[in-house]
């Protein structure tokens, strides 16, 4: 899983005000759905992952400490997550008193539940309720540089 490298990246999934909530973990996340512009270098990489710990959960060891735990379920976890979506997972100050096998059962339940969410499956043409597929067109302005779809 690739990193959210910038703070422009990072804004848009915050912005995006999808989430999923757990009790020691929130997970922002922005479906893509092929429509992201490609990377410096011309890549387009399949799922990105940031961390949020705020100075809340702890001292820097802590928070270093919850960090590691999140990067190590992200990563055996990404399987659940859409295959073009953005995450920022951010640490409730209970993550650092949370066990590991919490942690990890949140982990899973908030993934599952991006893998089900609506906006997810819209993103990446889901089907109308008859069976049709739903058209999906992209105009972007020029001031903003943000993205509209339109449903066709």
């Amino acid at each position: 899983m690739e990193r959210l490298k910038n703070h422009g990246a990072f804004v848009a999934v915050l912005r995006g005000r999808n989430t999923v909530v757990s009790k020691d973990l929130v997970v922002h996340f922005l479906p893509r759905g092929g429509f992201d512009t490609p990377d410096v270098e011309g890549i387009r990489p399949e799922r990105r992952m940031g961390l949020a710990v705020s100075k809340a959960v702890g001292n820097a060891v802590t928070r270093n400490a919850v960090k590691r735990r999140f990067r190590v379920l992200a990563r055996t976890h990404e399987g659940l997550l859409p295959r073009s979506c953005d995450i920022v997972m951010r640490a409730r100050p209970s993550a650092a008193r949370a066990s590991f096998q919490s942690l990890d059962s949140q982990v899973v339940r908030c993934f599952g539940n991006i893998s089900r969410s609506r906006k997810i499956r819209d993103a990446h043409g889901a089907t109308a309720k008859h069976g049709t597929h739903v058209n999906r067109a992209v105009t972007t302005t020029s001031d903003t540089a943000s993205k509209r779809e339109i449903g066709a």
